[in-house]
């Protein structure tokens, strides 16, 4: 057995400089030092078909034979392995191996190459349609397209658990709501989903129940017994589960949601798993702005006068009257310092994420339909939400619709370097429709419903970093603006002809698609009247002969929609991608680098991850994210957003010299700039070599 640290020295060499530059090469040596411990602990067939005979007699495949033919699949076998697939990093092919390649049930025996891995996610996807599955396969092993971890992972298994693992849950008033949600989160943790609940609905603390006053306990004890559910419900124990709650910041149990978060709070009220995120509407920031006083509400109070819950109000009409209403139970908070107090926590803690309420909904195509009333676990994910109605045994539930996310990148270096921007999105988008048609969430009937009316998918992006660098395009520059604005536009182009052709194919539009920004043609609007092209030689030079869509392609695009309809309500999402995006070769998300050389521990080994493509001509391009202007960073991010229908995952990066007053006003310009959301905040310790608070 080759000695299992060799290749873990020769990673860690890559640190020592040679010819003034880091030693690269050590750290192919690596990848072919695992490699070699791979072809010994691989499982031998006589042949590709014995293999997958194999494997379903062993309950590790389902039966593709019941889909595809010997031939049929022989023939996607010899596609795929004809590509001579090579990993460009220790990193890559450590972090497939050990935890996205299929092992015997004793682990002691691989019984997936990266290749295999690639024909099961394609052959499962293609569903027994094997011109489908080869040009989904040829789009993997190509690395443009990166089904999500659930997605990848799972596809093809016999014992494999869903597809999908990111899920949204709207929490109602009563005791009958709270533990519907709770077993909700129960059902989706066991099958390994992060979960979001919406809790602004919850009366505040000391608020009345059934007429006797201060009975309500607020928020806390119900945050409470969320963490508890997904610490007890863990996979099994092979990881623990995830969630996030969102409070709106007009709830009048605010400040004490925020000091779940403070690192000196009492274990009583400290949450130390469950993450938190705000929900911010517009007014919060005008009041702030203006340096006027806003009020919190009792959450009860509200609805007893009005009918409707505090979270569902637009509080820029509503405001007002909530303050005049002597009835409504309220309390005086100065915002300015309520923004400060959320910039302390997040130096302390990286929490709260921050969801801007009316940017999302001012731009939400499906608005007629429904409301955006939160965000996911990684703040990319915006669609509408209802609030199921959960009655008492033997009355029949109301069942409204709550989210999941179906996820995949595109590498965007592989994308612009094939010049296959189209094919790349079409194969995306048919591969994340099988996802979304295949999926059951039996245990979750709210995201079930909402699965199966409107068929959200979010396709997303990986490696813009890594190809600005490659292209000696710095991140901060009017080019690399310039490329986001086009690429996205053609990105969100294609998405939508690809909808609309699944949509005429299936015989088959979204639920409510008659009554979307879509059907009306006012979505497309601002492709008609503006032009998103690039100007500059250097930019249209990256695209070289790829079409790009012109405003009289959008003009028919608009129309055509309307006649057909689109399959998809929701299209684009961009998420972090970091772990996934290792075996890609590819920066996370849209992100800016942290490091040029990423160091990441685990146990008591050290691994180093050089950024794609580094070199001596392009290690200046590669510029830290803590040392670049926050402000640039939103500029860049904010043209990008106007081309997602969804969100995008937007950390911040600060160092300890960085005041809590800069950072609010990092909130405040992503806020103006019309970002929807955004997820941590990442600090450096400029005292220690890296003092890093969170890790995406």
């Amino acid at each position: 057995m080759f000695h299992l640290k060799k290749y873990l020295e020769l990673n860690n060499e890559l640190m020592r400089k040679k010819d003034n530059f880091f030693d690269l090469e050590k750290d192919i040596q690596a990848v072919k030092a695992f490699k070699k411990e791979v072809d010994e602990k691989l499982m031998k067939f006589n042949s590709p078909i014995d293999r997958i005979h194999w494997l379903i007699k062993n309950n590790y495949y389902i039966d593709f034979f019941a889909m595809y033919s010997h031939e049929e699949i022989l023939k996607i076998t010899d596609i795929i392995y004809s590509h001579k697939f090579e990993f460009k990093s220790y990193m890559a092919i450590s972090k497939f191996y050990q935890s996205y390649a299929m092992k015997t049930n004793d682990r002691k025996y691989y019984l997936e190459t990266y290749e295999d891995r690639i024909i099961a996610v394609a052959l499962f996807l293609g569903q027994g349609y094997i011109d489908m599955a080869i040009n989904l396969g040829v789009s993997m092993i190509e690395q443009r397209y990166q089904p999500a971890t659930p997605t990848f992972l799972n596809s093809g298994k016999a014992r494999g658990g869903e597809l999908v693992s990111c899920f949204l849950l709207e929490m109602d008033d009563s005791l009958n709501s709270i533990n519907y949600v709770l077993n909700t989160c129960s059902q989706l943790s066991k099958i390994g989903g992060g979960v979001a609940i919406n809790v602004s609905k919850i009366r505040s603390r000391n608020e009345t129940i059934q007429g006797i006053e201060n009975a309500s306990s607020g928020v806390l004890p119900v945050l409470k017994l969320l963490e508890d559910t997904f610490s007890y419900v863990n996979q099994l124990g092979q990881r623990p589960g995830a969630g996030v709650a969102y409070l709106n910041i007009f709830h009048a149990d605010i400040e004490e949601f925020l000091d779940t978060k403070k690192i000196n709070a009492s274990e009583k009220s400290r949450l130390q798993t469950l993450s938190i995120g705000l929900i911010v509407p517009d007014k919060f920031m005008e009041l702030a702005a203006k340096g006027e006083n806003m009020y919190v509400f009792a959450p009860y109070t509200v609805y007893k006068e009005t009918n409707k819950h505090l979270d569902d109000l637009d509080m820029n009409l509503y405001y007002d009257e909530l303050v005049a209403n002597p009835n409504i139970v309220k309390k005086e908070l100065n915002p300015r310092k309520l923004l400060i107090q959320i910039a302390k926590m997040q130096f302390e803690s990286g929490y709260p994420y921050i969801m801007f309420k009316d940017n999302a909904n001012n731009v939400h195509a499906l608005k007629n339909l429904g409301q955006i009333k939160m965000s996911n676990l990684c703040t990319e994910i915006f669609q509408l939400q209802e609030t199921s109605v959960i009655n008492d045994y033997g009355v029949q539930d109301e069942i409204k619709r709550d989210v999941s996310c179906n996820l995949g990148s595109l590498n965007i270096i592989n994308v612009m370097e094939k010049q296959s921007i189209k094919e790349s999105v079409y194969s995306a988008m048919d591969a994340l429709t099988q996802v979304t048609d295949l999926s059951n969430i039996t245990n979750a009937p709210g995201v079930r419903k909402a699965n199966e009316e409107l068929h959200a998918v979010g396709l997303g992006v990986m490696n813009l970093h890594g190809y600005f660098a490659k292209n000696i395009i710095p991140y901060e520059s009017d080019y690399a603006k310039e490329f986001a604005n086009q690429f996205f536009m053609i990105i969100n182009y294609y998405s939508l002809k690809r909808s609309m052709e699944i949509a005429i194919k299936k015989n088959k539009k979204f639920e409510g698609f008659d009554k979307s920004e879509y059907a009306n043609g006012k979505y497309f609007e601002k492709y008609i009247k503006n032009d998103y092209t690039a100007k500059s030689d250097k930019v249209k030079s990256l695209f070289g002969n790829m079409y790009i869509p012109t405003k009289e392609d959008w003009a028919k695009l608009a129309k055509d929609v309307k006649k057909n309809g689109l399959y998809h309500a929701y299209r684009l999402a961009i998420a972090p991608t970091q772990s996934i995006g290792y075996i890609q070769n590819a920066t996370a998300g849209i992100s800016p680098i942290t490091d040029i050389i990423e160091r990441r521990t685990y146990g008591d080994s050290t691994t180093y991850y050089p950024m794609p493509f580094l070199s001596a001509d392009n290690i200046l391009v590669y510029k830290s994210a803590f040392n670049m202007n926050m402000f640039k960073v939103i500029d860049l991010i904010s043209i990008i957003q106007e081309h997602i229908d969804q969100g995008i995952s937007t950390t911040l990066f600060v160092d300890s010299e960085t005041s809590t007053k800069e950072l609010a006003r990092y909130y405040i310009y992503a806020h103006k700039k019309n970002l929807k959301a955004l997820y941590y905040t990442r600090t450096k310790n400029l005292s220690f070599e890296e003092c890093l608070v969170c890790s995406i």
